[in-house]
This record gives structure tokens, C-alpha cells and sequence, in this order.
């Protein structure tokens, strides 16, 4: 019925990269209605993750800008575009980088996340039609993670929207589109951690101390958290980490405390850092025989992972999470209850709340780690 009004282009505020690295400019921009399968989402809350920064600063892809980031957000649905049954105008929504089509060979699986329809969207458009929804005085402005919610308004794929309750938090609750799910999820679904085991986490940033939240919840015996910050050692307390090791401190390598600690290896290791060094070293501190390493950082430089055969060769495994392995639509709503009932911290990963047009200040506190994460209440 909503789709039937056909809605008009929107004409709003955004956040818009120009360059890579530059800061972001406040620009008025029309966001074009939502074509089939499609939903307009006013954006009521969006925290930032370390992915947008690192991204905003990469040169890799010059061309895709200018460019509206961010991804992690809440909002409420304004309009559906043909064929939407799902989502009706009003819906409280989450936006996910990587959707769930329901139908693909993964999908109908059961056993991965990885969409073959609406995957990770890397070449700033719609999946659909390839064509971007922003515009600026006609020229056409980029997607990214075919979510955007650096704007007032976004246009997403219903596939790449979840509705949640409409009674939780809209400003904390955009967290788990991203950095708490998937710490959470590489814990409990790619790792599976174990009542009584010995977990080892490089880099306690939102993602690794999600991490380390599921591993208490599971039971692990001890948790040791490895970061350069030593701010974060009473911060890993809170979410149950038993050991804190900052490498600069050392006069030996990590590998060697954290065996010592755990009597020859910790049982699973965690890469959140996106450092393809550590996951070599992380794969070094876990056990032989059974030891797992799970790789959740997105590297900003030398994508290509090395490391000595013979760890593999000694019964270690490497495995790599994207979003903790959660299917958007299938599980993060059992995600948002278990908020909702407060079974998992959320919260206390919030350090700061800041304005829409504060975004720039945002972006330099997760440049310079004086943040996990700053959520940006856009005006209502």
C-alpha cells in the first residue's frame, strides 16, 4: 500500500567525502525514492566503526568519491519501494553491510552468511541496479557497505535491513550492525568456545571485547586480552577479561607469555586488531594439536596472511569471521532480545554521543583511539 503513493526524492543533510582522508562536508543532498525491493530509511542513530575510518582514509579506490560511509545504524522506515512486504513505513530498523536474500545456495544452507546476492557491497552502489540513490545538484554521490547512514536518509536493500522492537534504545541498539555482533558471533558460532577454556584477544576495541563478553558468557577460565593501550586493561575487566599483556611492555614475544600463562597455547585466539602480522603471531599463541585462530580484522595494508607451515601442520587451524557468521535476518533479532533482556553489554561500549554535526570530531577520537564507540544522534 505504502509503495503504491509512490514517494518522491528527498532532499536532506549528509556527511560527504570528497577525497580520500579529507574531512567530511555537511552537503544537502536528494536521495532518490526506493526502487523495487527497496526501503527509505530515516536514520535516527549511527555509531562509528573502525571499518568507515579506514576506508574514508584509504586510497584504493579513488574514484568512489565523493562518498557517504558509515553502516552501522538504526532508524525508522519512510518508505517502500515495489514488491516490499516485509517492512511497512514506521518499522524500526537495523541496516547490515552484508544482507540475506533467503533463497541463494548460501542462504538456503544453513551454514553461511555469505549472501550471493547481497554480499559485501565494495563498488559504492545498489545491488540491484548498480546506480547510487544520492545526488548532489545531479551528480551522482556513493554508497558504502550499500548502507550510508552518514545521511538523514539512506535508501537500502530490504534485504539489507532487519526490524527490530521498537521499544529498545535506538541509540545503543545500532551497535549490533556490526562491532558487538560480530565479536559476539566469532565467539559463540565460528569458535564455539568451551565451558573451562583458556581464550587469548588481540586488540580490545569494540569487536575484541565483544569477544571477550562471549567467551565469559561461555564459561572460558581465562581470557587474556593483548592491546598497546593500557587504558584498556580496566576496560577488559568489565567485559571478562582475567589477563592483560601490553606487547610494549615485553621483553619477549606474546607467543612465549601467553603459553607460559595457559601451559602451552590458549585453546582459541582472536585477531581483531585488522593486522595480518597478528594473526600470525595469534595463530602462534594458541595450542598445538587443537588450537583455533579466528581472523576478524579488515587489514588497512598487506592484505596477504603469512605464517609458517608447521603451525598448520601441528593441528592448529585458521579461520576467518565476517559478521561472527550471523545471518542478518535470521539471528540478529534473537541478538536484540537477548539486549532487550539484558543478557549481553552493550552500553558500556558507548564512549561518546555526539551531534550529526559533530561527525568530523567523531571520526579524529577513532583516529587517534580515544573512543570505542561514538554514536551520532542525527537531528529528529
Amino acid at each position: 500500500m505504502a509503495a503504491a503513493s509512490s514517494p518522491a526524492a528527498i532532499t536532506c543533510r549528509a556527511a560527504v567525502a570528497w577525497a580520500p582522508g579529507q574531512a567530511l562536508v555537511m552537503e544537502e543532498v536528494e536521495v532518490a525514492p526506493p526502487e523495487a525491493m527497496e526501503i527509505r530509511v530515516k536514520v535516527v542513530s549511527t555509531s562509528i566503526c573502525r571499518s568507515d575510518v579506514s576506508q574514508w582514509q584509504s586510497k584504493a579506490q579513488p574514484d568512489l568519491f565523493p562518498r557517504i560511509f558509515g553502516h552501522e545504524a538504526s532508524g525508522v522506515v519512510e518508505s517502500v519501494g515495489e514488491g516490499v512486504a516485509e517492512f511497512q513505513v514506521g518499522d524500526h530498523v537495523l541496516t547490515v553491510f552484508i544482507g540475506e536474500c533467503m533463497s541463494c545456495k548460501h542462504c538456503v544452507s544453513g551454514k553461511s552468511n555469505m549472501c550471493q546476492k547481497l554480499g559485501l557491497e565494495r563498488r559504492g552502489v545498489m545491488h540491484s541496479d548498480q546506480k547510487t540513490r544520492f545526488s548532489i545538484r545531479g551528480e551522482p554521490v556513493y554508497h558504502y557497505c550499500a548502507v550510508s547512514s552518514f545521511s538523514e536518509y539512506t535508501v537500502v536493500h530490504s534485504g539489507c535491513a532487519v526490524k527490530i522492537n521498537p521499544a529498545v534504545p535506538m541509540d545503543r541498539i545500532c551497535l549490533l550492525s556490526c562491532g558487538v555482533s560480530a565479536g559476539l558471533g566469532a565467539a559463540w558460532r565460528v569458535a564455539d568456545i568451551s565451558k573451562g577454556s583458556s581464550v587469548v584477544i588481540f586488540g580490545l576495541g569494540t569487536v575484541g571485547l565483544s569477544v571477550a563478553q562471549g567467551a565469559k558468557l561461555r564459561g572460558a577460565s581465562m581470557i587474556i586480552g593483548v592491546d598497546t593501550n593500557p587504558e584498556k586493561q580496566e576496560k577488559g575487566k568489565a567485559f571478562g577479561v582475567t589477563d592483560f599483556i601490553n606487547p610494549e611492555e615485553l621483553m619477549e614475544p606474546v607467543p612465549q607469555v601467553v603459553k607460559r600463562l595457559t601451559n602451552g597455547g590458549a585453546d582459541y585466539s582472536f585477531e581483531c586488531v585488522g593486522d595480518t602480522g597478528v594473526v600470525s603471531t595469534a595463530l602462534q599463541s594458541c595450542s598445538d594439536g587443537w588450537g583455533l585462530t579466528v581472523t576478524l580484522g579488515v587489514p588497512k595494508a598487506k592484505p596477504e596472511v603469512s605464517a609458517h607451515y608447521a603451525l598448520l601442520l601441528s593441528g592448529r587451524t585458521l579461520k576467518g569471521s565476517l559478521f561472527g557468521g550471523w545471518r542478518p535476518k535470521s539471528d540478529l533479532p534473537l541478538l536484540v532480545d537477548k539486549y532487550a533482556n539484558k543478557e549481553i553489554q552493550v552500553d558500556d561500549l558507548v564512549t561518546h554521543d555526539m551531534s550529526f554535526g559533530e561527525i568530523n570530531k567523531a571520526l579524529e577520537l577513532m583516529l587517534e583511539n580515544r573512543c570505542l564507540r561514538c554514536v551520532i544522534h542525527m537531528p529528529q
